[in-house]
């Protein structure tokens, strides 16, 4: 557990007892702290019965109070917390922000943060994945894995010092005011998450605000330069040290990608170019990065090869829940000269709860789409969008009459594509939830003996699971 002392006599007040706010309760008061903690759940609060003081933040005067941690969940453009706090002058902070204090007393180490609208989760595994690869000691933490807080400090090896690879949400980075990476990078900024900000250019300062608490002898690198990405990279390079602004190299490493299975498509290329940018930054050479790469396995619901049946790839992309999200995985499987001449061939699952009215960036991928079978409560919208722009569209309402239905259709060399554009909430708990049905879908025709169970990709225990949708 992070704390190594760095709270000691001092106080906090702790708002939210889920995964990450517990965690930072835990090391808090490990750290010697004068802890305040509340939840609205009693079973939450249950935990902490006369290890510290138990009250609602909200009732208190704050006074003399070092901070209030609050789970990124908490929406601070509505919530009457964030007036409270301010009248007694208490910052409002998250559990990266705890780690960001901490640091000074932790091993010596090195921190990465990555942030973006897409490709974030991906594109910290795979840092993840080519460090411990190198041999360097690292560890997975944000809004990926377990919490930041709640994890063992890292110690340094014969290799090198210990880097902490952190996925930044904006909502986390709203909440963290000290952090200073020793890498930073930005994937890309798409329009989401608009109801906790005002307008989609705050929501972009939101993700700016990760350079800013960066040192300008510091790196940061970017996924791309399309606006207001490049505005911000423009910015950075006029504040910093020469060299220490950089667009990833998406070029360098075209070539090489057909030989990383897990890592198809443009958007993949992308993420793959962050890494590789960062990764020698840390003193990764290119060998040891080119070993790596094609041994990555995807993250659990993000593109993730579930099986292959009779020569159909089923891909669980649950976790696209805009268009924006999606759109790179419809762009991963154009069609092929070698597979009936041309035709398209990816066998589209979509719909659920819509966050936007529209195809989006979706729009320009449709020539890759076969068939598309709409779902859940957007199905009936996307059925009138894609008719008469697709090949067949079948209005199927569940997933699993969406998944017979592809099955029947589908041939060899096509992709049945689970990348549903849109929230889960209309029939799911989670985007998790609804991914995991996908591949219990998939399971089933497994156990029907058309799958070969030796081609199904992950099992359960391999999930790295976030805290933040």
């Amino acid at each position: 557990m992070i704390s190594k002392n760095a709270f000691s006599n001092k106080s906090y007040s702790v708002l939210g007892l889920a995964r990450s706010g517990a965690a930072a309760a835990e090391a808090l008061l490990e750290s010697g702290a004068k802890v305040t903690v509340w939840d609205r759940q009693d079973v939450a609060r249950a935990r902490f019965e006369g290890r510290c003081d138990i009250a609602d933040p909200l009732e208190m005067d704050l006074t003399g109070f070092d901070g209030l941690v609050v789970s990124p969940g908490v929406p601070l453009n509505t919530h009457p917390i964030t007036q409270h706090a301010a009248k007694f002058g208490v910052p409002i902070i998250g559990d990266i922000e705890l780690f960001a204090l901490a640091r000074p007393n932790l091993p010596p180490h090195r921190v990465v943060g990555v942030t973006g609208t897409n490709g974030k989760s991906t594109t910290v595994a795979l840092i993840h994945h080519i460090l411990t690869m190198a041999g360097l000691p690292s560890l997975l933490g944000g809004n990926i894995g377990e919490p930041i807080m709640a994890q063992t400090p890292l110690e340094p090896n014969d290799v090198g010092e210990g880097v902490y690879v952190l996925e930044l949400s904006s909502y986390q980075i709203d909440l963290t005011l000290s952090l200073d990476p020793e890498a930073a990078a930005l994937t890309n900024i798409t329009p989401d998450h608009l109801d906790r900000y005002d307008g989609f250019a705050a929501y972009a300062a939101s993700k700016e605000r990760l350079f800013e608490m960066q040192s300008a002898h510091n790196l940061a690198v970017f996924g791309t330069l399309d606006e207001p990405a490049g505005a911000i990279h423009e910015r950075q390079k006029a504040r910093r040290e020469e060299g220490r602004v950089i667009a990833a190299d998406l070029e360098a490493l075209k070539a090489l990608q057909p030989q990383w299975p897990s890592l198809q498509g443009p958007h993949n290329l992308e993420n793959a170019a962050v890494a590789v940018a960062i990764v020698e930054e840390l003193g990764v050479t290119p060998a040891q990065w080119q070993h790596a790469l094609p041994r990555f396995r995807s993250l659990p619901h993000r593109m993730e090869l579930v099986c292959e049946e009779r020569g159909v790839v089923f891909i669980n992309d649950s976790k696209a829940t805009n268009t924006a999200s999606t759109a790179p995985a419809l762009a991963a499987y154009p069609p092929s000269a070698d597979i009936r001449s041309g035709a398209p061939r990816v066998h589209w699952i979509v719909g659920g709860l819509a966050k936007e009215d529209g195809l989006g960036e979706c729009e320009a991928m449709l020539s890759n789409v076969a068939a598309a079978y709409t779902i859940g409560e957007a199905g009936p919208r996307f059925g009138e969008l894609l008719t008469g722009r697709v090949p067949q569209v079948h209005n199927c309402e569940l997933a699993c009459e969406a998944v017979r239905r592809a099955r029947e259709a589908a041939e060899p060399g096509d992709v049945i594509l689970f990348s549903p554009a849109c929230a889960s909430f209309d029939q799911f708990r989670d985007y998790e939830n609804r991914g995991d049905h996908f591949r219990k879908l998939v399971g089933v025709i497994a156990e029907e003996g058309d799958c070969e169970p030796a081609a199904c990709a992950n099992t359960d225990e391999d999930y790295i699971k976030g805290d933040i949708a």
